[in-house]
């Protein structure tokens, strides 16, 4: 039996309704972001904090549930519903050996550009074997590549702040790549 859609009243076209997924929105950010910080910083982060004390009610008690709701009451005020889902869909399809039944070294032997990869060993988005398998499909093919793992407590959101190896890394790679032109 096939899923009934989404929103099956309005079908992705809320704006002629004059409604906007609100909720929808909410609880997507809220599971992507704790998706997106590894367990380590959440709990760094937030640990067991009460915010007043046990009141054993269904509201907010913990840091992190207050902390998340803002999240998603901030991501669905200035995103839009569709776009998210056509960015999830778009994750979800992508696979560059698709054409290739699935044979990934293959699948980039065509490439001639110079690559840099690197990966965080706390991201279960684009975890670290995965870079792995790109590496090793561009190394089969003889193909001008440098790898990276770096130990970030961050998870998959660690890219979008200061790591300062990261930076070193991404500064070397295109300094060598700038002398070589």
């Amino acid at each position: 039996m096939p899923l009934p859609p989404i929103c099956p009243r309005h079908e992705g076209r809320f704006y002629d309704k004059g409604v906007k997924p609100v909720r929808g929105l909410r609880v997507a950010r809220m599971i992507g972001h704790i998706t997106y910080i590894s367990d380590a910083q959440m709990a760094e982060r937030f640990g067991r904090q009460l915010r007043e004390g046990l009141n054993y009610s269904f509201a907010p008690e913990f840091q992190i549930e207050s902390y998340l709701r803002h999240q998603g009451e901030k991501f669905s005020e200035y995103y839009d519903a569709n776009t998210y889902l056509r960015i999830t869909k778009a994750l979800d399809y992508f696979d560059p050996a698709a054409e290739t039944g699935g044979d990934l070294a293959r699948a980039l032997r065509a490439a001639t550009c110079r690559f840099l990869v690197i990966s965080f060993t706390t991201d279960w988005r684009f975890p670290p074997a995965r870079s792995r398998e790109i590496v090793k499909a561009l190394v089969d093919n003889r193909r001008d590549v440098c790898y990276a793992e770096i130990d970030a407590p961050h998870g998959h959101d660690a890219f979008l702040l200061d790591t300062p190896q990261y930076h070193a890394i991404v500064r070397s790679y295109l300094s060598r790549i700038g002398e070589a032109l």
